[in-house]
């Protein structure tokens, strides 16, 4: 490991690989991914090269929103294993020297939840309600939702119970789907609980946690209507208070001798209001999501990357770079578009794509993605080059998004499909019958045929991040862009004699002065660098 990853700091540089438990491996043979098949796979990700995982939610969950939906925090979803599994988990992974970074969703949990259940059967101004966002409805006889407010997976944010008695009663609040109550943080309880779970995770070996909406926890008072439903900012947003929490569960992860850290999950358009949650108090670290949305073009990569490291300056906190995760368009998908931006306003869905293209620009994606001063995210699938499906019949799909939409948005499913481990043909060496079908045309992305292949995806991602751990300048830094090189052209130093060079261009570049030619990401077209290639160099 690089010298930051081990000692307080190790989260500054780190590879981080994103598991989807459902779709990563399944030892089992019931179709589903599992902690089984997690340890079964820990050396394939020691060899890849990464220094922690991050576990998608693996809580006992009626799976409405893909786990998010979370109805007991102390204890592991039973068809992806049991508690001791997830303690063996950690402890193997730290035997491989890989930490362990789980999800925690504090925002909402599941209407399964016993909190839930208990608030609904006790009814109006219960002391079990005041856990939650009960609020009695407009109108005549209250059946009008309390506010305007949109849930994020489409239509109200609000559904109304049935009382104990069997009348219509109060409405609850849920940005999410409705069977994903939001939880009411000016309630001491709720604090005390979720500073518990922290303690709960933290004492079984946890290194960290992902923080699902962490601007999402404070309400405005009130709970006023939203002026434009569509644009922010959002009284239920990045509102003060919520930096307090974070005050709150950062002197529990400093209270353990060896670091314990946070990231937070924010889509937030304002770079200072960002920066916020990482001052040295608060959040370790954020997802860099400006940078994931960002298109294919020299300009704005420049402009995205510059703003980003300037916002986090100030804080001394890490920047994140990544380019894919469970809630997102793949890139290999989004980078063979017209428009190769990403916005869940518009996700383009089964928009025209050219998968060479977007494969060779992901390959470029993927070397300056981990030359970037930082830590950096890989998503399960990416190293092998996978692409969004979504051609999944209607039938299947299980994301939320689809269902209150009314199929309008079809949701996330196509980047949950299981991955390919071996063969040629489903399951692919997953497992059982998966969850969610594959393509049939996966066998040449399987990581059996990529092992050894040169020029394959995973073996593209396995060399840089070995270089990436052993290469003095690589991780945590500082960066100085180059301007001896075209505009299209991305080109900057790290120091120690490592420059990263990405040629946007519709041409092909001469590459600086350098003494040895590190990685490509394709060919070198003689001695010139092609259109949609990066190159790393020692200089």
């Amino acid at each position: 490991m690089r010298q930051q990853e081990t000692g307080a700091g190790w989260w500054r540089g780190a590879a981080i690989y994103q598991v989807y438990i459902r779709s990563f491996a399944d030892g089992d043979g019931d179709g589903t991914g599992d902690l089984a098949g997690v340890r079964a796979k820990l050396g394939y990700l020691a060899e890849l090269g990464v220094d922690a995982i991050w576990f998608n939610p693996w809580y006992p969950s009626p799976m409405d929103d893909g786990g998010y939906d979370v109805a007991d925090y102390r204890d592991i979803e039973p068809a992806f294993g049991t508690l001791a599994e997830a303690e063996k988990v950690i402890e193997e992974a730290h035997t491989l020297g890989i930490r362990i970074i789980i999800d925690i969703v504090p925002n909402h949990c599941s209407d399964a939840h016993p909190w839930f259940a208990a608030a609904v059967a006790a009814g109006p101004g219960s002391p079990q309600r005041q856990r939650f966002w009960f609020r009695p409805g407009r109108g005549e006889h209250g059946e009008l939702p309390p506010n305007n407010w949109q849930s994020r997976f489409g239509g109200s944010a609000w559904t109304r119970v049935t009382e104990p008695d069997g009348t219509p009663g109060e409405w609850y609040l849920h940005l999410y789907s409705s069977r994903q109550p939001d939880l009411n943080w000016t309630n001491p309880e709720v604090a005390e609980e979720f500073e518990d779970i922290l303690r709960f995770w933290f004492n079984r070996g946890v290194d960290g946690f992902r923080i699902d909406v962490a601007d999402g926890l404070v309400k405005a008072d009130g709970l006023p209507d939203h002026l434009d439903p569509l644009v922010g900012p959002f009284p239920y947003s990045d509102l003060d208070g919520v930096h307090e929490i974070y005050r709150s569960w950062r002197r529990i992860a400093d209270s353990y001798p060896d670091r314990r850290v946070f990231v937070g999950e924010m889509w937030l358009p304002d770079p200072e209001r960002f920066a916020m949650y990482l001052r040295p108090d608060e959040l370790h670290s954020a997802f860099n999501f400006d940078f994931l949305s960002c298109p294919w073009e020299a300009d704005r990569l420049r402009e995205v990357i510059t703003a980003t490291l300037a916002a986090h300056a100030p804080v001394n906190a890490p920047a994140t770079w990544v380019l894919s995760n469970h809630d997102v368009t793949r890139h290999v998908t989004r980078y063979g578009r017209a428009d190769t931006s990403f916005s869940f306003a518009d996700r383009q869905h089964r928009a025209p794509t050219d998968p060479v293209l977007g494969t060779r620009r992901a390959r470029a994606a993927a070397l300056l993605t981990m030359a970037l001063p930082g830590g950096v995210y890989v998503y399960q699938g990416e190293e092998l080059g996978l692409s969004e499906v979504e051609d999944l019949p209607d039938e299947v799909r299980q994301d939320p998004v689809f269902r209150r939409t009314a199929g309008r948005d079809i949701g996330r499913d196509g980047c949950r499909v299981p991955i390919p481990w071996s063969g040629d043909r489903p399951p692919y060496g997953f497992g059982g019958d998966p969850w969610l079908p594959q393509p049939a045309g996966w066998g040449p992305f399987t990581v059996a045929r990529q092992t050894d292949e040169p020029g394959s995806m995973l073996e593209l991602y396995r060399r840089a991040l070995h270089l990436r751990r052993e290469h003095p300048a690589l991780g945590d830094g500082v960066m100085r862009w180059r301007a001896d090189l075209p505009d299209e052209v991305l080109a900057f130093d790290r120091g120690h004699g490592f420059t990263c060079v990405v040629n946007l261009s519709a041409e092909p570049v001469d590459l600086p002065a350098h003494q040895e030619v590190l990685l490509t990401s394709q060919p070198l077209a003689g001695a010139q660098l092609p259109p949609d290639a990066a190159a790393w160099l020692r200089t």
